[in-house]
């Protein structure tokens, strides 16, 4: 038997594109005489469809799609993941399903049992478990059909679950797994996933193919690697990350193995090309075309610049230079040099005359108060309404340069330079926007070395320097990766060493700019915690306050 895996980019309710790559697919796997081809899961509709789900139309034509799809199966089985109403009175409207299609039939339906009701994840807002399993037969081989997550519950230890789907399917003897899945990306998930195929494979001493989706989904980012293992836990084939691909395997000897071909999973590397992927998908599934955003002279700004001209191209990216009285002359003159080396359009508006006129303004109302964040944070509103007064009269949309490390603790002026319309270094820590800039320079100088090397400053006072404020950011970063990501109070991390006066001063920070990140722009996600849906806080709570 001959299976096609095709891993490819969905946009969430663009139903005609979906079918056109999907059939796309079903041609050249066709013409190379496969016997079935599998998409991901809610292949039809794109995921995570969310709300959408709620609309009678939506699930219309979803199936719509796999009525469509199902004219093609003359000669070729498909396997697709889309929507399915529940006829029963109780429960959930919908299950999350896998169609097998063949012969111009629906010849099977399988439904997905683990809802992962998490971090990002809410599946079980709209879906209702299934809790009967059987496998399907095709030209002689029998096929365990599984969603996702499904997988994920290997010997029933995970805690959030009752059951395990291919417990239940093991004893019909499948031939294989198929697993159709859309396993978002974080920069420490790529390696736990191959594991967590590999330990299915090893306990059940089946082959299995595991098709994953890739492209960017606003803020959630999918990178693909579908995989397909042999029964003795070799990785037959891995398809590469952040990329379009179809590939063919053979049964027989997939089920013979053969030498690993495991991708290389380098962090800064896979970072790199989420972001890279994430700018370009948000642009081109929202119909826009051009960027613009802030040049400072510093690390954040440059890093954005350059992810965005390897993303969109450089006759996209518009960049402003807005340097202030406070901004030293090699700030502007690092902001120039990237312009240069990236040749992009660029303009020079100095700020001090509108902030003057601001400070004129207030002079009567202020009289006789000291100049504090107040006036820091004018000038950065100041730079804020110039970006998006080219926005709105270019149409460009613009991007927000704030890392992970000022997001969290609140580094940064609301309607000033967390302006934008994607923050795409907002899962980034500080510490990694040096790896990735020393990383775009790997093979010459993209981002000025003097970017990198010099001190971290707003330059919003005189002689103003990031660690005025914050703690160095090689243990700042320690800090809020064990809270944020890792869920450590701050006992538990003032047990590792760090000093208690920091981590408390820290954590506060966190929690108090919680305020912050609501209003704040969507965050391309590439850790395994980012800013957004995935971690829910209280504005107004106590805890460390």
């Amino acid at each position: 038997m001959k299976i096609a895996l095709a891993q490819l980019n969905y946009h969430i309710g663009n139903f005609e594109g979906n079918l056109s790559i999907m059939k796309d697919a079903v041609l050249k796997a066709k013409i190379e005489k496969a016997d079935l081809i599998c998409f991901s899961e809610l292949a039809v509709c794109g995921y995570p469809p969310r709300d959408f789900l709620e609309f009678r139309d939506f699930i219309k034509q979803s199936i719509h799609v796999v009525d469509q799809l199902c004219e093609l199966t003359e000669d070729i089985a498909i396997v697709v993941g889309a929507p399915t109403v529940n006829p029963e009175i109780e429960g959930k409207d919908l299950y999350n399903s896998a169609f097998f299609l063949s012969g111009k039939k629906v010849q099977y339906i399988a439904k997905k049992a683990l809802l992962p009701n998490y971090d990002i994840f809410d599946e079980y807002r709209y879906f209702e478990p299934n809790r009967s399993f059987d496998t399907l037969s095709f030209k002689g081989k029998k096929i365990a059909l599984t969603i996702c997550e499904d997988i994920w519950n290997l010997g029933n230890q995970n805690p959030m679950y009752t059951i395990c789907p291919l417990d239940e399917m093991i004893s019909q003897k499948p031939d294989f797994i198929l697993n159709l899945s859309a396993s978002p990306f974080s920069y420490e998930h790529a390696s736990s996933r191959l594991e967590v195929i590999r330990a299915n494979v090893l306990k059940y001493k089946v082959p299995m193919f595991y098709v994953n989706c890739f492209g960017a989904q606003t803020d959630i980012l999918f990178d693909g690697g579908s995989a397909v293992l042999s029964p003795d836990g070799s990785c037959y084939d891995e398809m590469p990350f952040f990329e379009s691909c179809l590939r063919y395997y053979d049964l027989d000897e997939v089920c013979n193995g053969g030498v690993s071909k495991e991708q290389e999973k380098g962090e800064i590397e896979l970072i790199y090309k989420a972001l890279v992927l994430g700018i370009r998908d948000y642009f081109s599934k929202m119909g826009f075309s051009k960027a613009i955003l802030g040049l400072s002279g510093g690390i954040d700004s440059a890093l954005t610049c350059v992810l965005a001209v390897h993303a969109l191209g450089k006759e996209n990216v518009k960049v402003l230079l807005m340097p202030s009285e406070y901004s030293s002359g090699e700030s502007v003159t690092d902001a120039l040099a990237l312009v240069k080396n990236l040749d992009i359009s660029h303009e020079i508006i100095p700020i001090k005359s509108v902030f003057d006129q601001y400070k004129a303004t207030l002079q009567d109302y202020f009289k006789g108060l000291p100049e504090n964040v107040t006036e820091e944070n004018i000038q950065a509103r100041v730079r804020g309404m110039l970006l998006m007064a080219f926005s709105n009269k270019f149409s460009y949309i613009l991007l927000n340069t704030t890392n992970k490390s000022e997001m969290a603790v609140g580094y940064g002026t609301l309607y000033g330079d967390l302006c934008g319309g994607i923050a795409v270094l907002a899962d980034v820590y500080k510490t990694q926007v040096y790896q990735l800039s020393n990383y775009i320079n790997r093979a010459g100088e993209i981002i000025p070395w003097n970017s990198i090397s010099k001190p971290p400053s707003a330059e919003l006072r005189p002689g103003q320097k990031d660690s005025d404020t914050l703690p160095e950011y090689d243990v700042l970063d320690k800090i809020l990766y064990q809270y944020i990501e890792c869920h450590q109070g701050p006992n538990e991390i003032i047990a590792m060493g760090f000093d208690e006066a920091t981590v408390m001063r820290s954590l506060k920070m966190v929690n108090k700019a919680e305020f912050k990140r609501y209003q704040a722009a969507p965050v391309l996600r590439v850790s395994s915690k980012s800013f957004g849906l995935g971690r829910r806080m209280p504005i107004e709570g106590k805890y460390l306050n």
